[in-house]
C-alpha cells in the first residue's frame, strides 16, 4: 500500500449508537422506523418532504424531541479518538458524518462535514439560510436573515440531497485511505462512497459491528464496537504502523 497521506473518514448510526443515541430499525414488513425506546416513528411520517407538507406539527415535535434528548448523552471512545486524529493528522482530513447529532463536534472535531443536516441548526425554507437552534422549533418560526415564518429542521429528508456532495467527492478522490464506520452501506448515496474512492486507487477500511450491505466493497473489514475499533485504529495511524 501506497503512504497514507489523505483520509476521509464516514460515520455513521452506529458511532452515536454507543453514546445512547437510538437508530433506524426495520420493521417486521420491512419499512423503516426511528426507534426511540417508546415509540417507533415511520421514516415516511417524519422524514420526507412530503411528511413535512402533510404535518409540520408532529415533524418539528419529533425532531424537537431528538434535539432535547442531545442533553442526556455524551461523546463516546470513538468520538474522542476521531477529534484526536482530526488534532494530530498532519495529512488531509475530512470526516463526513450521517448522523445529525453534535457528538463530534463536543468531543472536538473540527474538520468535519454534516451531510444529512444538524439537529441544533434551523434551516429557512424560503432563503434556505440556516441558523443556530436550541430549543423547541415550532412551525412557523421567524428566520432571522429574511422574517419569513419558514424556519423547518436543518435536516436532509429522505428524496432531498445531501449537503457538501461536491467537497464530498472531490475528498474521496483525493483519498489514500477511506475509512467507513458504523454504516449500514444501504442509504446512498453516502453508500457508494467506498466504490468512488475505491475507483480512484484508493485502500478502504470498514469498522462495523456487524458486515454492511455493502461490505464486499472493503478491501478490509473489521468487526466489533465502534469505541474500540476506531481508537486502536486512530492510534496505529499516527503510531505510522498503518491503519
Amino acid at each position: 500500500m501506497t503512504a497514507v497521506r489523505n483520509i476521509v473518514v464516514l460515520t455513521g448510526a452506529g458511532v452515536s449508537a454507543e453514546s445512547g443515541i437510538p437508530v433506524f430499525r426495520t420493521a417486521g414488513d420491512g419499512s423503516l422506523g426511528w426507534d426511540t425506546g417508546k415509540t417507533v416513528y415511520r421514516i415516511e411520517d417524519v422524514c420526507t418532504p412530503r411528511a413535512l407538507a402533510a404535518d409540520a406539527a408532529l415533524v418539528h415535535r419529533f425532531y424537537d424531541q431528538r434535539r432535547a434528548a442531545l442533553a442526556d448523552v455524551v461523546p463516546n471512545a470513538a468520538h474522542v479518538a476521531l477529534a484526536r486524529l482530526d488534532r494530530e493528522w498532519d495529512g488531509g482530513l475530512l470526516i463526513v458524518t450521517q448522523n445529525v447529532d453534535d457528538l463530534h463536534e463536543r468531543a472536538g472535531t473540527r474538520r468535519l462535514l454534516h451531510m444529512h443536516g444538524a439537529l441544533r441548526s434551523a434551516l429557512c425554507a424560503a432563503c434556505g439560510a440556516r441558523q443556530p437552534w436550541d430549543d423547541a422549533l415550532p412551525p412557523g418560526a421567524i428566520c432571522a436573515a429574511c422574517g419569513a415564518a419558514a424556519l423547518r429542521p436543518d435536516i436532509v429528508f429522505f428524496g432531498e440531497m445531501p449537503y457538501d456532495m461536491e467537497r464530498i467527492e472531490t475528498a474521496l478522490a483525493e483519498a489514500d485511505l477511506f475509512v467507513s464506520v458504523g454504516t449500514s452501506g444501504a442509504v446512498y448515496p453516502a453508500a457508494g462512497f467506498v466504490q468512488l474512492a475505491d475507483a480512484h486507487g484508493a485502500d478502504t477500511l470498514e469498522l462495523n459491528l456487524d458486515r454492511s450491505a455493502g461490505s464486499g466493497y472493503f478491501a478490509r473489514t473489521r468487526l466489533g464496537p465502534a469505541a474500540t475499533l476506531v481508537p486502536a485504529w486512530v492510534e496505529a495511524m499516527l503510531a505510522g504502523t498503518g491503519g
